[in-house]
């Protein structure tokens, strides 16, 4: 089925350094294996892995006139998303991280704001929902819920399907931030550090079905090594992971999100969708950054048919 998304919202460039066992001393110096750049964000990266999942993607925000800018609009563009939409500004540099991922695959950040802090309503054209069949907002907190509850009810108006991810750690304050989004939104994907953080649920099921109490259709929780979980008015479902050799965990948030969303295209069900996500997430969490590997929806609907990586 063609789908082809409106990727709002985050863009970032990520370096990720990898082999990185501590940092150095004073101003000591230390040999690393790799540093690599990749496109990444809430909406960068999950544009990047749709695309690969045969979606026709284009993307929507804000980044620098700097050469950073330069570079993560040319990786984006590689991959097979529209980058039209991305518009420049002077004001900040481009959104970027530095991650040092350790040996077991963990990686703490630095990360730099930058423009995509400064992206507003006002940045999004006339024709954005033209021909769309699915919007994906990354990062509503940078626009408010107000702003961002706008966007999503326009879509929907037209007839879209509507996702959204937040990039902040969860926070009671921060849900009320957004809150006005959620009534809007047909599948919010969270974490289940985020679920747990804005909700103060004792568990994960009850946190979620709390999302789901506050206007959000479906919601649809990454947990890491366990998989996810997805919750409806209906009820709860465990999705299990996919056993892989983790290399880097970057972006496999973003992967998931990717997956599933492509298996709601393709009329599945949330929990069928989730399938497809946590086998998208085990790409790319055996390689470096979300731009990892070479699959296809075919190599991923493999994994989930014979339950392997």
């Amino acid at each position: 089925m063609t789908m082809t998304v409106a990727a709002v919202g985050v863009h970032v460039l990520d370096t990720h350094v990898l082999g990185v066992e501590s940092i150095p001393a004073g101003s000591e110096g230390q040999l690393v294996d790799t540093i690599r750049m990749s496109p990444a964000g809430t909406a960068g990266g999950t544009a990047v892995v749709l695309s690969r999942l045969g979606a026709t993607v284009r993307s929507y925000g804000a980044v620098g006139t700097d050469p950073v800018g330069d570079v993560l609009l040319g990786l984006l563009a590689r991959e097979g998303v529209e980058v039209a939409g991305l518009v420049r500004k002077d004001a900040a540099q481009t959104s970027a991280s530095v991650l040092p991922v350790r040996p077991n695959g963990d990686r703490p950040a630095w990360h730099c704001i930058g423009t995509n802090g400064a992206f507003t309503l006002d940045d999004l054209p006339g024709d954005l929902l033209d021909g769309v069949t699915h919007l994906h907002l990354g990062g509503p907190e940078f626009l408010g819920g107000d702003a961002a509850a706008e966007l999503l009810a326009r879509a929907r108006a037209a007839g879209i399907t509507t996702s959204v991810d937040v990039l902040a750690p969860g926070d009671p304050d921060l849900l009320a931030w957004i809150a006005a989004a959620l009534p809007h939104t047909d599948h919010l994907l969270p974490n289940d550090e985020q679920v747990l953080g804005f909700t103060g649920a004792g568990t994960l099921a009850e946190g979620a079905q709390a999302l789901v109490a506050a206007g959000a259709g479906c919601v649809a929780v990454t947990q890491g090594a366990r998989g996810a979980l997805v919750a409806t008015a209906d009820g709860v479902s465990e999705v299990p992971a996919y056993e892989v050799e983790v290399v880097d965990t970057t972006g496999c948030g973003d992967a998931f999100s990717a997956g599933y969303l492509r298996g709601l295209s393709l009329g599945r069900s949330p929990v069928e969708a989730a399938a497809l996500g946590c086998a998208t997430a085990a790409q790319v969490a055996q390689g470096l950054g979300t731009d990892a590997g070479s699959y296809d929806l075919a190599a991923v609907e493999e994994v989930v048919d014979t339950g392997t990586a």
